[in-house]
């Protein structure tokens, strides 16, 4: 179990769960603008997750750490459009 999560592949198991995931919101009807900014943070997080568990330099951890929020908050302000165009 420690080389799975050390090799990443704990991270690869989440990211396909999160594919599969957006698959099933597209066939339920929502669009792909909707699904990527929703899902977007937590891949970008995911990555940066695998990037520490894996050694690899501290830019590949904290860069997509870092897109994550402006993305989370983006999403969160076009939840609030919507919701108020409603």
């Amino acid at each position: 179990m420690e080389q799975f999560f050390a090799s990443g592949r704990a991270v690869d198991v989440v990211l396909a769960v999160l594919f599969v995931e957006a698959l099933w919101l597209k066939w339920r009807g929502q669009r792909w603008a909707d699904i990527a900014p929703a899902l977007l943070p937590a891949v970008l997080m995911m990555l940066g997750l695998r990037a520490a568990l894996t050694g690899m330099a501290w830019p590949f951890i904290s860069l997509p750490l870092a897109l994550a929020f402006p993305v989370h908050l983006y999403d969160l302000r076009r939840r609030r459009m919507l919701q108020k165009q409603a």
